[in-house]
């Protein structure tokens, strides 16, 4: 585990455990690096590197004012890459690391990278626009800023509870202890970098960033995921790759990598192997 300092002083946490062909995991908002335990033990099995870092102002890294957008986040991710010195990677992002690796893809080139994959990911643009009418409603995402400002610590409780997991489906049973992981992870990181975080993973449009990416890029989402719905997200994403495969699920949740760590691994792996 370590950190490095970003060219505008911000620290950056991250682990790097194992040997081998590296693969590098970008999570979602407002979580950190933790979030992707069940990948990372599993591949480091499978005989691969895997590194994980906290965006900035999320978990152990900086908790800065500003910068809480996807160039940065796309930024820092290129100064760990080439701190590491990373070659032949695979990235893999989750709902708005999947913006991330998206946008790192198109501003920094793909010479350090042989593939990616995207699950649950927000891209190509979650907020309606005339351009992309299937989006939701700016009213949404005010909504869920003002929830953040009123009570983060509440809010960071309901997400989970319910539609982050699934948990509010008929027949689900809820996990008290992932729902207390999500909320540790989320107040580990700063309130500004989460309130800013909601308009970078809403309103950044990844549509020319997902056209200029050429390595094979595995779009994995299922059909009920209610953070990220299915219809304007994964189908189109993979529609705009040049090497893109949609990889569809029928009932799984948006945390699927988490709740259906056995799948989503076994997928990720042929995919990687393949």
């Amino acid at each position: 585990m370590g950190t490095i300092t970003t060219q505008d002083g911000t620290e950056i946490f991250y682990k790097d455990w194992g040997t081998g062909q590296p693969i590098v995991f970008s999570h979602g908002w407002p979580l950190s690096a933790d979030d992707w335990d069940a990948q990372m033990l599993f591949f480091l099995q499978h005989g691969y590197r895997v590194i994980a870092h906290d965006r900035r102002g999320h978990g152990r890294s900086t908790q800065t004012g500003d910068g809480h957008d996807m160039d940065h986040y796309a930024d820092d991710l290129a100064e760990l890459t080439a701190h590491l010195d990373l070659h032949d990677a695979i990235h893999i992002g989750h709902s708005t690391g999947g913006g991330e690796v998206a946008h790192y893809l198109a501003r920094h080139g793909e010479s350090r990278v042989s593939k990616a994959a995207l699950i649950s990911a927000v891209p190509p643009l979650m907020v309606k626009t005339e351009a992309n009418p299937g989006g939701l409603p700016k009213a949404v995402f005010d909504d869920l800023q003002a929830q953040l400002a009123a009570n983060r610590s509440v809010f960071y409780r309901d997400l989970p509870s319910g539609p982050f997991y699934g948990f509010n489906r008929p027949g689900v049973e809820s996990s008290e202890a992932i729902i207390e992981n999500w909320w540790r992870q989320g107040m580990m990181g700063g309130a500004k970098a989460h309130y800013d975080g909601i308009v970078a993973f809403s309103q950044t449009d990844f549509t020319e960033d997902l056209k200029k990416i050429t390595v094979p890029v595995l779009v994995m989402h299922s059909e009920d995921d209610q953070i990220v719905p299915y219809a304007d997200a994964g189908p189109l994403s993979a529609k705009l790759l040049a090497n893109g495969t949609l990889k569809t699920y029928k009932d799984f949740p948006h945390g699927m990598p988490t709740t259906q760590a056995e799948t989503i691994n076994a997928d990720l792996l042929a995919f990687l192997k393949g």
